[in-house]
């Protein structure tokens, strides 16, 4: 293909102001391109506006060649103010043609439409419409250049050749029909240049590009759906990738597989590729349920609002129920539903869903008996905190809601619930309520299905591996054996159990962690009791939550606490209890976690002991370094895990992935911290300090915004900051020289953020975390105490290294540890610490060696005096005067003596 030159220059001196433009979808491909190019041969007076591509070979052959040679504009060069009539190609909808949107607004718009994609909601409406279902949409324009009798130079044959043998995979897709092959034999008629199309079409991968394919081979598993095969594959990339959909290309034709779902969380979006060669999987009705587009056989979404967790379940729900045609809502609906009316109390409703442990419930209309909203449990009992129980329903019912006919497709269902968020849908027939689905309706529906638990591809990638030898070479004996005996324990009981969260997270991460949380398929306080009596030890449980704690003493009486949880289903109603049904027990169980690294779990029973479960990736964010969250309200629904992103993320030295980010700085913008207790955020704050840097947790908190959010003392200013770095070193030293009593690191920290701050300031900090007002009294009067002494330490200079330890106990001997801690992290000589670090060492913890007893032996009374004399003594040993016992017993005889017949009025 030879460069042209079409005569434009190459910045026009000012915008262009056509009556007819051509232009195509964005992020154009090359049907699109070489289809704008053949319409610009039906339409000789048009300009053709250049829609921009994110893939590489389009955007490159376009710099190269297109721009120069076709008569191409780009969006900047063009004024639409003056346009009359548009020319869409190779697309009619409107959300996709966002670089010509003002367009629409002009009086009189005419629009024609080449196409070959199906039907869409937003399609836009023409004068003129061709619309086919072949595999191209060139192939329509070609058979419109045929019947006009218009010829090409073989320049424009090669490219509109190179859009048909991309778009029908050189003619070899299933979607290619015979208008198709006529279109190609025109074009060789017309002189198309084949070389020039096998060697662009024959595209080479870069050494990025083949570790990429690599990683989503290695993440592909099967899903047989009622017997069809499903390669599904999901990555997370921190930026977007080019050319991806060519990488799905390639993965279906080295797995051979007849359909392929790939998911790539690329920055804050969640790009999906599809491609199909079987009639019962449309990808484009898939991928339009995720407001994407295409053909049956080839089709593509860019998904905003979900996480690659959610994103991969909505696929899965939508991709079962478009296979399993033949399931109606009625067939999976509950019926008869509970639900309430209208006039009905919120203390009735509240207590109704209670009794059927029922998230949600609709309300009808005592009138008309038709369906007139839903009540959700969470409100219903907020209500009733606040004093509102004998309100109506019909006050605080949800009056915007979708309702679904009983005789609609299960997956208009999936996509009410994907689309809407809406997680009770009421089931009418003839507008009135027969029944609802839920979420765990659904769910069953799904999990009938045999083979809902992921089969690897190939067995070596399996998502679930056996990390035997990880706990055996990592873990003690003792702790091994208490694994084992669990697993033992479940099996006996008919019940699954599971390692979970971080005990798991930390063992495949190399780190010490033996604090073990397990989760059971069943009934957890009874797998506990049970558990407890074989290991010698007791259980604490709570019943509303269904969890326990083991309490037992190991081998060498070591106090040892195991905590049991049970998998739920947090939805409508529980599931059945049967072997499929479990496993996704667990995996809902571990979708309720805060992120991906911390939603793994280790099978206990015996026959699959050591297998490790991860159903959202959480090995892969671990060997790429991030903290990823679940899904996309999570900061939402619990703000807490804001501040435990950060401490994950500093602990082990990782990134939070760009959409992670992105939803806590949405979260902060709707203020949900304001939501939070004092004494949550101040639980958070407090686990953050015992973190080994928790500067690098308050800088981050900084960069966040989060200070902003919840206090302004908590910014770091440099000087705190150079104040934490010393007190990180101090209590390092500390904590390594195994002094006790341990210090309370948070005290340390309060005491650098406050420390110098005004007391009404403090005391706002104080009462921001909860604190009541006995415990707001006492730190703020230690921090008084702290900046006093502080002051005097600093005053004296290097004249406190003449100073007697019996004078540093009466200035500190009163203070607390972690007081004294933050005392010395503020001496910045070495010399002048050498004191302070000597009384912490050597003199803090000391005591006298006689005590009142020895007194009354040497003849003394008791009293008052008493009280004097022991001080005397014990400052006589601190100051090296009376070290040994027979020294303090000589002295105290001494002041008895003395003091003998004084008035004892001593203080």
């Amino acid at each position: 293909m030879e460069k042209q030159n079409s005569g434009k220059s190459a910045s026009p001196p000012c915008p262009l102001q056509p009556k007819v433009i051509i232009t195509g979808h964005v992020n154009a491909d090359f049907d699109c391109l070489a289809a704008m190019v053949a319409a610009g041969k039906l339409y000789p007076d048009a300009t053709l506006v250049y829609p921009g591509s994110k893939e590489r070979a389009v955007n490159s052959f376009f710099m190269q060649r297109a721009y120069s040679s076709f008569g191409f504009y780009t969006m900047s060069e063009i004024d639409f103010s003056q346009v009359e009539l548009l020319v869409a190609v190779d697309t009619r909808q409107r959300k996709r043609l966002p670089h010509v949107e003002t367009v629409f607004a002009n009086p009189g718009l005419r629009v024609h439409v080449f196409d070959h994609h199906p039907p869409n909601e937003d399609d836009i409406e023409a004068e003129f419409i061709r619309i086919e279902n072949w595999g191209a949409t060139v192939s329509i324009l070609i058979e419109e250049l045929k019947a006009r009798n218009i010829s090409l130079t073989p320049d424009e044959a090669t490219l509109l050749g190179i859009g048909l043998y991309e778009d029908t995979g050189s003619l070899v897709f299933s979607s290619t029909t015979e208008h198709d092959l006529l279109a190609a034999a025109w074009l060789l008629g017309q002189k198309m240049d084949l070389n020039v199309i096998a060697e662009l079409i024959r595209k080479t991968m870069t050494p990025d590009q083949v570790a990429l394919l690599h990683t989503m081979l290695e993440s592909g598993h099967l899903q047989e759906i009622n017997g069809i095969p499903i390669l599904i594959m999901d990555v997370a990339l921190e930026t977007f990738v080019g050319d991806f959909s060519d990488l799905v290309q390639h993965a279906m034709q080295m797995t051979r597989s007849k359909v392929i779902f790939a998911l790539a969380a690329m920055g804050d979006k969640v790009q999906i590729v599809a491609r199909s060669s079987v009639p019962e999987v449309d990808c484009s009705r898939i991928c339009a349920s995720f407001g994407g587009g295409g053909h049956a056989g080839a089709a593509s979404a860019s998904v905003k609002d979900k996480t690659l967790s959610e994103a991969r379940e909505a696929l899965f729900g939508l991709l079962f129920s478009l296979v399993n045609s033949q399931i109606l809502v009625r067939d999976i609906m509950s019926s008869p539903p509970h639900f309430v009316r209208e006039n009905h109390s919120i203390a009735e409703a509240e207590e109704i869903m209670v009794r059927y442990a029922l998230k949600a419930m609709p309300v009808v209309s005592p009138d008309t008996g038709l369906c007139t909203g839903i009540i959700e449990h969470q409100l219903a009992a907020k209500a009733l905190v606040h004093g509102l129980g004998e309100q109506s329903v019909s006050e605080y019912m949800s009056r915007a809601f979708f309702s679904i006919d009983a005789a609609s497709s299960l997956y208009s269902l999936m996509e009410i619930v994907i689309d809407e968020q809406q997680s009770l849908i009421p089931v009418l027939d003839n507008k009135r309520l027969i029944g609802v689905v839920s979420r765990t309706d659904i769910m069953e529906a799904l999990l009938e299905d045999t083979a809902r638990v992921p089969e690897a591809l190939p067995p070596e990638d399996q998502k679930s591996r056996n990390i035997q030898s990880f706990l055996l070479s990592r873990l003690p004996d003792e702790h091994i054996e208490w694994l084992r005996a669990a697993g033992q324990k479940a099996e006996s009981m008919g019940m699954e159990v599971y390692a979970v969260g971080g005990f798991v997270r930390d063992l495949l991460l190399g780190k010490p962690n033996f604090d073990i949380d397990l989760v059971v398929e069943g009934d957890g306080i009874e797998f506990a009791r049970a558990f407890s009596e074989d290991l010698g030890g007791r259980i604490r449980p709570h019943h509303e939550f269904k969890t326990a704690a083991i309490i037992f003493h190991d081998e060498q009486g070591v106090r040892q606490r195991i905590d049991v949880a049970t998998a739920r289903l947090e939805y409508y109603k529980h599931p059945a209890a049967m072997p499929t049904i479990e496993l996704s027990s667990i995996k809902m169980d571990l979708y309720r976690r805060d992120f991906t690294i911390n939603a793994l779990a280790v099978h206990l029973n015996p026959e699959r002991f050591g297998l490790l479960v991860d159903f959202f990736g959480g090995q892969r964010d671990m060997k790429e370094k991030i903290v990823r969250v679940l899904h996309a309200l999570s900061f939402v629904e619990d703000p807490t895990r804001i501040l435990r992103a950060v401490r994950f993320e500093q602990r082990f030295k990782f990134n939070l992935s760009n959409q992670t980010e992105r939803l806590i700085k949405n979260a902060l913008k709707l203020n949900v911290l304001d939501k939070l207790s004092g004494s949550r955020i101040f639980n958070e704050l407090q686990l953050m300090m015992e973190e080994d840097s928790p500067l690098s947790c308050f800088l981050r908190m900084d960069r966040l915004r989060l200070a902003d959010a919840i206090h302004p003392l908590l910014k770091i200013s440099s000087t705190k900051e150079e104040s934490i770095v010393n007190l990180e070193k101090t209590l390092s030293w500390h904590r390594l020289s195994y002094f006790s009593p341990l210090a309370d690191p948070w005290i340390c920290y309060f005491l650098c953020l406050c420390g110098g701050a005004k007391y009404l300031d403090a005391a706002s900090l104080l009462e921001r975390m909860g604190f009541n007002d006995n415990a707001r009294k006492n730190f703020l009067s230690m921090r008084e105490e702290v900046n006093i002494v502080l002051k005097k330490i600093q005053k004296m200079g290097r004249a406190r290294n003449s100073l007697s330890m019996s004078a540093f106990h009466d200035m500190l001997g009163e203070l607390p540890t972690e007081a004294i801690l933050y005392i010395l992290s503020n001496m910045d000589d070495e010399e002048e610490r050498k004191p302070l670090v000597h009384y912490i060492t050597a003199i803090r913890n000391m005591k006298a060696d006689i005590s009142g007893e020895d007194l009354i032996a040497l003849g003394g009374t008791p009293g008052p005096v008493f009280g004097e004399i022991l001080r005397q003594v014990f400052r006589s040993k601190l100051d090296g005067q009376a070290v040994s016992r027979t020294a303090q017993l000589n002295l105290a005889r001494e002041l008895l003596d003395s003091m003998q017949g004084q008035p004892q009025n001593v203080d």
